[in-house]
């Protein structure tokens, strides 16, 4: 969320931890969806999840990140960015040793009094 934040100054793509309260439920999600993967939800209600989320966000953050986010269109890219994307989840806990965190877990942030 901070590196989407970070590239997105003008605030076009709202990145929002999964911890606010009742964000998971307004967005139809469940706990197991948001555990499972990262998601990306349009104005229209359209949903992605896990590479083909990340993929959204970039093409909406434009310019260079949105050319990178056309190679998931071919078939065999999607496929390698999703087995990826599955191997990064399942060893989330090996990045947290290297100091990777979600937003929510770090000192100072407190996503309970957010509002979504």
């Amino acid at each position: 969320m901070r590196w989407v934040r970070r590239r997105d100054p003008a605030g076009r793509v709202p990145a929002l931890p999964n911890q606010l309260p009742g964000l998971v439920e307004a967005c139809g999600l469940t706990r197991a969806d948001v555990d499972r993967a990262a998601w990306a939800i349009d104005l229209r209600g359209n949903r992605w999840a896990a590479a083909a989320a990340v993929n959204r966000v970039l093409t909406e953050l434009g310019g260079g990140w949105a050319l990178l986010a056309l190679s998931y269109r071919l078939a065999p890219v999607a496929w390698l960015e999703e087995k990826v994307y599955a191997w990064v989840a399942r060893n989330r806990g090996r990045f947290s040793r290297l100091g990777i965190a979600p937003e929510c877990e770090e000192p100072g942030v407190d996503c309970g009094e957010a509002e979504p």
